[in-house]
């Protein structure tokens, strides 16, 4: 994966020799750093430049910081931008009033350079999280499954990635719409973080592709039963979220685009287990594609279905994978 580009943090302080010595520290940190003098030069920083974090002064000239932060916050824009107020105040009532102005932290001069860029590494990383999950469940997105990942594949930890998709799931939101669909996805959340409880897997990372797709990464050993247990919970949660009548006759009865009246199966779960124990990953993005090969084999069968690959890579050896199926437990 290619490395990533050094966070910009932009320094809004009026006096120069603190701002330039406070910068100095910052990129010899890794950070990437611009300055600004008063409160106009910074919002034409922000914009110009869009920083991955803002430090504000206090008392900026202009505009000083409490207003520029509320300014800020205001503006969808720059609203989720990481902000930390610099004051010369450090009593409780300041502190207060900039967290109140929607500040994410406030530290007070003099300060220690060390620790304000361990502040600001740290507000980063918690807004990178924040923008990284999925706002309908809460679990990390796309960008930091990669990361993790990749993190597994430098260490050379061995691990399954389970990519996990819901079958016929277009059926629930032709019938029932798409806020009875998004309890389908939240009940599959619960059911995943459930499976990695009860299968006792540890290390364990959860992650939220988008829309019906989740991802489990786990040790090898792990995944038989972490996708066993996780079919069985989704079992008990769609007869839950189906209407009775559905789950009684066994089908979703709806329109097809030729409107023609057609019947889908209940909802099951489809999942392919990549394994590093039978392939050597060079970075994360084949991990995927494997995962993503296998889950579509898994698509291919009816009922919840598991696809784990043999000891070659399936589509070259000319082998066919080895599954193993819920229903066959």
């Amino acid at each position: 994966m290619a490395a990533s580009t050094p966070e910009l943090v932009l320094i809004a302080d009026a006096d120069p020799e603190l701002a330039e010595f406070l910068a100095a520290r910052l990129r010899a940190d890794g950070f990437d750093t611009a300055l600004a003098r008063d409160g106009y030069q910074a919002l034409a920083g922000i914009a110009l430049r869009r920083p991955g974090i803002v430090l504000l002064e206090t008392d900026l000239p202009f505009i000083d910081g409490l207003a520029l932060t509320r300014q800020l916050r205001a503006d969808p824009a720059t609203a989720s931008l990481p902000i930390i107020l610099l004051g010369a105040q450090a009593s409780s009532a300041d502190k207060i009033a900039g967290l109140k102005a929607g500040a994410d932290d406030f530290i007070a001069k003099p300060f220690d350079p060390a620790e304000v860029s361990a502040r600001i590494d740290s507000a980063i990383r918690r807004h990178r999280e924040v923008r990284e999950s999925s706002p309908l469940t809460g679990m990390p997105g796309n960008d930091r499954i990669l990361r993790e990942l990749q993190s597994w594949i430098k260490r050379g930890d061995p691990f399954a990635l389970c990519y996990i998709d819901i079958d016929h799931f277009k059926a629930v939101n032709d019938v029932y719409g798409f806020v009875r669909g998004d309890e389908f996805i939240k009940g599959l959340a619960e059911c995943v973080y459930a499976a990695a409880g009860d299968a006792g897997a540890a290390p364990v990372f959860l992650g939220h592709v988008g829309g019906d797709d989740f991802t489990i990464l786990c040790l090898p050993d792990h995944a038989e039963a972490v996708t066993g247990f996780l079919n069985d919970h989704f079992d008990r949660r769609v007869r839950l979220l189906c209407d009775p009548r559905d789950v009684q006759r066994g089908y979703i009865e709806h329109t097809d685009r030729s409107r023609r009246m057609t019947r889908s199966r209940l909802p099951t779960l489809s999942t392919g287990v990549a394994l590093s124990t039978q392939r050597r990953f060079t970075d994360a993005y084949e991990a995927v594609a494997e995962a993503t090969t296998l889950k579509s084999v898994a698509k291919s069968h009816t009922g919840n279905y598991v696809a784990f690959p043999d000891g070659r890579t399936p589509g070259k050896s000319g082998r066919r994978p080895v599954f193993w199926t819920n229903n066959d437990r």
